[in-house]
């Protein structure tokens, strides 16, 4: 019990001496980060911020005169049907397209003339008008990148056989009373007139399809 009480009396003196020295210990710390981190004084931003200014943008293009005057501005020339096809469609469709497509219901006139077992006149006026559109379609393409392309081949053959055929049909009309169906009178022979137009309506609506593909 002596013991306890020695004891309590020795830390009672011991605490003081201790207090002091952690409160020197601190007031040294303090001492030395004055002025360092945010302990310090923070430096004034506003002298540095720069009062908003509005900038002028100059264009970089010079602008035309009229630009938006309706009547400064050009017509479209709403009376090429290329034009129009160009417009109407996603992708560009080449003029010779738009060409060959003219073709296709005068092909279509002479098919029906077969198919309905026309009259030679008839059959006649209407291969003509057709020679006539696919020789104005040859000359304007020979030569050129087109003449490549599968149907205007087509159309030079299809061409070809119209005419043989035309004149085939006009020579028996004026030459049939007069000739015998043996040796040379034998081409106007009516069986073999009508084998001819058949493989000239095949060719023409073989030229028919592939024109219709490429539009």
């Amino acid at each position: 019990m002596k013991k306890l009480f020695l004891s309590l009396i020795i830390l009672s003196f011991a605490l003081p001496a201790q207090a002091w020295w952690w409160d020197k210990k601190d007031k040294a710390l303090e001492a030395e980060l004055q002025g360092k981190g945010y302990a310090g004084t923070l430096p004034d931003l506003k002298k540095y911020a720069q009062p908003k200014q509005n900038k002028v943008v100059t264009p970089i293009f010079e602008s035309q005169k009229g630009f938006n005057d309706p009547t400064e501005l050009k017509p479209v020339p709403k009376d090429n049907p290329a034009f129009i096809n160009i417009i109407e469609k996603k992708d560009k469709t080449s003029q010779y397209v738009f060409d060959a497509n003219e073709i296709i219901p005068i092909i279509e006139k002479l098919v029906d003339c077969i198919e309905e077992e026309g009259s030679v006149q008839l059959f006649n006026t209407r291969a003509n008008v057709l020679a006539m559109n696919i020789d104005h379609l040859i000359k304007k393409y020979e030569g050129q990148p087109e003449s490549y392309y599968e149907s205007f081949r087509k159309l030079v053959e299809v061409n070809r056989s119209v005419k043989t055929v035309a004149l085939l049909r006009k020579e028996a009309y004026v030459y049939q009373r007069y000739l015998a169906y043996q040796t040379t009178g034998s081409i106007y022979n009516p069986e073999n007139i009508n084998q001819q137009l058949q493989y000239l309506l095949e060719e023409l609506n073989a030229a028919v399809i592939m024109l219709r593909q490429e539009e």
